[in-house]
C-alpha cells in the first residue's frame, strides 16, 4: 500500500478530513495579506457550507466525491473565491487518491504555500495567492518533470473549458 492511501484511510478510519471537518489549529485561509480581502460574513454569503469549510477554515472534502476529480476536458481550474486561474487541464493526473490532482499550478505565483503541521505530520499547504482560499496539499510523489502532486479539494475550484 502506498503511502498515501495508508495515510488516507487511517485519517478517515479516525474521522479526520472528511467534508465535516475544519482543521483544528487556529489558522486559517484567510491569514495574511491578500490583494482580496472579504469578511467572515461575506464569504459566508457566496460560498455554501461545504465551500466555506474547505476554502476558508481548511477543511476537507470526502474523497472522490467532487465531479471535477474525473473531469478529462480541456480547460482552466480556477479559485472559486476570485476565479484566478491556478491549473491547466494539460497538468492534471490520475493520482489514485480521489481528489483532482496536477503536477504543477499555470505559474508559480499562482499559489502560495505554509507548512501544515495536522494529522501528526507536516505537509505542504497551498492556498491562493491572491484571495488566500484553502486548495489542498502538495506532496512530494507525483509524476515527472516535477515529481509533485498537488493534491486539492474541487470545492476550491471552479472549471473553465477551453
Amino acid at each position: 500500500m502506498m503511502r498515501r492511501d495508508f495515510l488516507s484511510r487511517t485519517a478517515a478510519a479516525l474521522g479526520l478530513g472528511g467534508a465535516g471537518v475544519a482543521a483544528s489549529r487556529s489558522a486559517q485561509a484567510a491569514d495574511g495579506p491578500y490583494p482580496i480581502q472579504r469578511s467572515a460574513a461575506e464569504w459566508r454569503e457566496m460560498l455554501s457550507d461545504a465551500e466555506y469549510r474547505v476554502m476558508r477554515e481548511e477543511g476537507t472534502e470526502r474523497a472522490f466525491s467532487s465531479p471535477l476529480h474525473d473531469l478529462k476536458q480541456a480547460g482552466t481550474y480556477a479559485c472559486r473565491g476570485c476565479d484566478q486561474p491556478l491549473y491547466s487541464s494539460e497538468h492534471k493526473f490520475d493520482s489514485g487518491t480521489g481528489w483532482p490532482s496536477f503536477w504543477q499550478p499555470i505559474s508559480g505565483d499562482a499559489i502560495g504555500t505554509k507548512d501544515d503541521w495536522s494529522l501528526f505530520m507536516r505537509r505542504t499547504e497551498c492556498h491562493c495567492s491572491r484571495c488566500g482560499s484553502h486548495l489542498g496539499h502538495i506532496f512530494d510523489d507525483g509524476p515527472e518533470p516535477t515529481g509533485k502532486r498537488h493534491c486539492l479539494n474541487g470545492v476550491s475550484l471552479t472549471f473553465q473549458a477551453a
